[in-house]
C-alpha cells in the first residue's frame, strides 16, 4: 500500500511508484501513434476521413465513465471490506490475547503453558490467513508458533487458518476441564474465536469470489472500441492535437479500468493493495510484548513509500 503524502504538483506529473502507467503504457502508446499516423494522414491528404459529429463520443463516452466508476466503487468496496475485516483481526487478537492473560490462572504451570500457546496459536493464525490469501508458502512464519507435535497434521489441512483456530478451540476446552478459566470467560474467549473464523471466511469469500466476467468483458471491449475509434472522429477538427487528446483520454479510461482489475483482490502484493505483512507484524508485535517477551521482530517498515 502506499503511504506517501500527497504529492507536490511535480511529482504527481511524474511519480510512476503506485501509478497504473507501467501497466497500461502499450495500449496508451499505441493509441497516440494511431491518432498522430490518422492526423498525418489527414493532414497530407484532406476529407480522407469525414467530419464525423463528437455526440455519439460524447454520448458513449459518459455511458463508459458510469460503467467504469460503478466498477471502481464495487473493486473499492472489495478493498475497503478486506481491509475493515483485517482491522477486525487486530481486534480480535488483541481481545484474545488480553482475556486469556487475565482469566486463565497462571499459577500453574499448566495455565502458563496454555496461555503461551494460545496466543502464539493467535500469531499462527494471523500468518497463515496472510498467506493463504497470497497463495504463498507460510511454514517459516508458522512452525515456530505452533508445537512440533502437531507439525505434521498441520502440513496435511487443507485449510490451514481454519485448522489453527480448531487448535485454539481444543486448548479452550482443555482449559475448561482442568478449570484454569470459569465458564463464562471460557465461553467470551470462544466468541473471539468466532469471529476469527468470521474473518477468515469473508476474506475467502472476498478473494474467491471475482467480478462478474460478463461485466468486466462488456468494460475492457468497450473502452476499447471508444479509445480506437476516437481519433477518426477529432482528425479533422483537432488536426496535429488529435494524439495528445486521444492519449490523454486513453490514459483516463485505461488506468480506471486497470486500477479497478488491481483492487478486485485487495490481498496482493501490488503497490496498491493492502498491507498485510505490516498488519500480521503489528499483531505478532503487540501479542509477544503482551506475553512479557523481549526479542521482538522489528517493524515493517515503508519501502519506496510502500508498505508490505
Amino acid at each position: 500500500m502506499i503511504v506517501w503524502q500527497k504529492p507536490n504538483a511535480f511529482k504527481i506529473l511524474f511519480t510512476l511508484r503506485g501509478s497504473v502507467i507501467p501497466h497500461i503504457y502499450p495500449q496508451i502508446l499505441f493509441i497516440t501513434l494511431l491518432s498522430a499516423l490518422i492526423s498525418a494522414v489527414q493532414h497530407w491528404i484532406p476529407s480522407s476521413f469525414s467530419s464525423y459529429s463528437t455526440a455519439p463520443f460524447t454520448l458513449l463516452g459518459i455511458a463508459l465513465s458510469l460503467f467504469l466508476g460503478f466498477r471502481n466503487n464495487a473493486s473499492y468496496q472489495r478493498w475497503w471490506e478486506g481491509r475493515g475485516l483485517w482491522g477486525q483481526l487486530v481486534f480480535d487478537a488483541r481481545s484474545l490475547t488480553r482475556q486469556v492473560l487475565s482469566f486463565i490462572n497462571e499459577e500453574t504451570e499448566t495455565g502458563r503453558h496454555t496461555q503461551q500457546c494460545m496466543i502464539h496459536l493467535t500469531i499462527a493464525f494471523t500468518h497463515a490467513l496472510r498467506h493463504r490469501l497470497r497463495n504463498t508458502s507460510p511454514w517459516q512464519d508458522v512452525d515456530r508458533f505452533v508445537e512440533p507435535e502437531h507439525h505434521i497434521s498441520m502440513r496435511q489441512a487443507r485449510n490451514l487458518p481454519e485448522y489453527l483456530l480448531r487448535l485454539m478451540g481444543k486448548k479452550l476446552g482443555y482449559s475448561r476441564r482442568q478449570q484454569l478459566s470459569s465458564d463464562l470467560m471460557i465461553q467470551n474467549m470462544d466468541e473471539r474465536l468466532t469471529s476469527m473464523t468470521v474473518v477468515l471466511a469473508a476474506c475467502e469469500r472476498i478473494q474467491n469470489t471475482p467480478l462478474p466476467f460478463a461485466y468486466t468483458l462488456l468494460v475492457h471491449r468497450t473502452t476499447y472500441l471508444y479509445c480506437f475509434m476516437l481519433p477518426f472522429s477529432l482528425s479533422s477538427s483537432l488536426g496535429w492535437a488529435t494524439p495528445l487528446v486521444c492519449g490523454v483520454i486513453a490514459y483516463t479510461f485505461f488506468g480506471l479500468d486497470a486500477l479497478s482489475e488491481e483492487m478486485t483482490d485487495p490481498f496482493g502484493v501490488a503497490a496498491n493493495h493492502l498491507p498485510l505483512t505490516a498488519l500480521s507484524r503489528t499483531i505478532e508485535i503487540n501479542l509477544l510484548e503482551a506475553l512479557g517477551e523481549n526479542d521482538l521482530p522489528p517493524d515493517i517498515i515503508p519501502k519506496n513509500g510502500c508498505l508490505q
